[in-house]
């Protein structure tokens, strides 16, 4: 593996480069360890991509490590998903595959050692007494009154909470640091604390006492030789304690934590929390709903890993905390797809037309390239007949001047095939239009477009040999570029949800092509987007498409009233 940076600089990585100089290390070590509480979303591809991206290029390691403390959140099913996602975005651990479970027995001996050296106690103050204890940013806190018990006695009551003595909440395990200081996570922070009644997803009932997270992570770190720890910028004022348990325990070595800035992105949310009320309130169906931000959302939407790990080298990683546009995300997406995506024709809203002067019972195979600017992608086949389906929106009896479609007596070139031109249009009893009365040029085929001026060119399929399919058009979940201010226009979140995120087509037509069509695989349907085949709805008999993208950044002039 080479040790050439092959990824733009940042600080991260000039601090890394700098101790590999220096002789600091012989090689880097990183990790990502995510809690498994929920699914992975676009913020944690960010860190995904820093810390196996930046292992990879200087010849390092990069671990999977859950931190998997609070039980009560967590379930083998994120457990699952976070490894298909790492996977997914291309990024392999090897066999370096570790939870912070797997410590949990050294985690306890580590804070004997603290005991013993007289530097955590037993507290039985409740949640709201440590909270009345704790001070504010002003003003210091008091130490509690069991702060000078014994190490002999912190010791049997330590080892009795692990026993399962005492019911929750009613002695936890605190680091004896400085009640005084202004960084209010080194006021005696709560290391251990009991919780019985929950069956761990790796430990089973083994343990009713479990490790907090700002004391499990430097030692986790610690033991799997990690050399610098990247995290984002809320832990920037957990470093002293995390720098704190390091120097107070016998762990092997001392890793370094380096902060950088999360990734906030226009029109969605990224709190856990938030997310996880998404869903169990039925807002959106699933954490792979493709609304969703996760990239399990993104997977099922038609996103491809080679544009997420694109949007997170052009966004960078910096120190200062920012706003990304989705449209940047979103164009990654075009550019990626533009050049990968076969063309395909699909009809959403179909209007039946009848070219009269075409045989009755006759059918063409006409030739279409898969991709207009890459002809190593060949060609396919497309059949033409007496009747094809148009998209309604592709006709107007009457249009303005811009109409650049089929109109009643105009022309339009249908496309890689004949021009034709609207004679007659036949409607219902309720004034609808149900069908198209046109004639065809048999000489237009193959022909120079510039030989006939003709309104346009639209897609079409051929009503005989067309496929049924469903089409959902997804669009952005919020209609508001930062919906967590909600909050400070005393609205909730969800007030901002779109409406219109989500449209479901069920009586759409593609070309025959399509057929074999497998789940992931991705389209540009000319004149509408790209689109994917949906992996969980989508069956042979009838295909489901989910749309990735839009050809063209639609919420432009949005975005340009917000900021104004």
């Amino acid at each position: 593996m080479s040790s050439t940076p092959t990824a733009p600089k940042n600080f991260i990585r000039q601090i890394i480069e700098a101790d590999l100089a220096s002789g600091k290390h012989r090689g880097i070590a990183t990790r990502f360890p995510p809690e498994p509480n929920g699914y992975l979303h676009i913020g944690h591809a960010k860190s995904i991509v820093l810390n196996f991206g930046v292992a990879k290029d200087l010849a390092g390691t990069c671990n999977l490590r859950f931190d998997d403390t609070n039980p009560h959140k967590e379930n083998i099913e994120y457990v699952e998903s976070i490894q298909e996602d790492v996977r997914w975005l291309g990024y392999d651990w090897g066999d370096r595959l570790y939870f912070a479970s797997d410590y949990f027995e050294k985690l306890y001996a580590y804070a004997v050692e603290l005991i013993e050296k007289g530097r955590a106690f037993v507290c039985d103050l409740d949640a709201e007494q440590m909270r009345q204890f704790r001070g504010t940013l002003t003003e210091p806190g008091k130490e509690s009154p069991f702060r000078d018990r014994s190490v002999e006695e912190n010791l049997d009551l330590f080892k009795r909470m692990r026993a399962g003595e005492f019911p929750d909440g009613t002695r936890v395990l605190r680091a004896k640091i400085d009640m005084a200081s202004p960084n209010i996570n080194l006021r005696d922070p709560v290391l251990y604390r009991i919780r019985h009644g929950v069956i761990h997803h790796q430990t089973g009932a083994e343990w009713c006492l479990y490790p907090m997270y700002d004391y499990t992570h430097p030692i986790s770190d610690a033991l799997e030789g990690i050399t610098h720890s990247l995290c984002t910028l809320e832990f920037e004022d957990h470093r002293p304690l995390y720098d704190w348990v390091l120097q107070n325990v016998s762990v092997p070595c001392r890793p370094r934590q380096i902060e950088f800035s999360r990734l906030n992105v226009q029109y969605t949310v990224m709190s856990k929390r938030k997310l996880t009320q998404l869903v169990e309130e039925g807002y959106v169906r699933g954490w792979d709903d493709p609304r969703m931000p996760t990239i399990a959302g993104m997977r099922r939407r038609g996103y491809a890993p080679e544009s997420i790990r694109d949007f997170c080298e052009r966004i960078g990683v910096t120190k200062a905390d920012n706003m990304v546009e989705m449209s940047l995300l979103e164009n990654c997406v075009r550019d990626d797809l533009n050049r990968r995506a076969p063309r395909a024709m699909a009809v959403l809203r179909p209007l039946k037309v009848v070219i009269e002067n075409y045989p009755e019972g006759g059918e063409e195979r006409l030739r279409a390239p898969n991709h207009p600017q890459d002809e190593s992608m060949g060609t396919r086949e497309i059949p033409f007949a007496r009747e094809v389906y148009i998209d309604r929106d592709d006709f107007r009896e009457q249009a303005p001047r811009k109409f650049k479609r089929l109109i009643t007596g105009g022309e339009v070139r249908l496309r890689n095939a004949y021009v034709i031109r609207c004679d007659e249009v036949i409607k219902d009893g309720q004034d609808e239009i149900v069908e198209l009365r046109c004639s065809y040029d048999p000489e237009t085929l193959g022909a120079n477009p510039a030989d006939r001026k003709v309104s346009g060119v639209i897609h079409w399929v051929s009503v005989k040999h067309a496929l049924p399919a469903e089409i959902r058009l997804y669009d952005r979940l919020f209609t508001h570029p930062t919906p967590d201010a909600a909050r400070e226009e005393g609205r909730s979140f969800t007030d901002y949800l779109n409406a219109d995120s989500l449209h479901e087509l069920t009586r759409c037509q593609v070309e025959p092509s399509l057929a074999g069509a497998a789940p992931g695989d991705f389209f540009q349907f000319e004149r509408e987007g790209y689109f994917c085949v949906d992996g969980k709805d989508s069956v042979a008999e009838r295909l489901v498409f989910n749309r990735t993208v839009t050809l063209r950044d639609t919420w432009a002039k949005i975005e340009q009233e917000h900021r104004r």
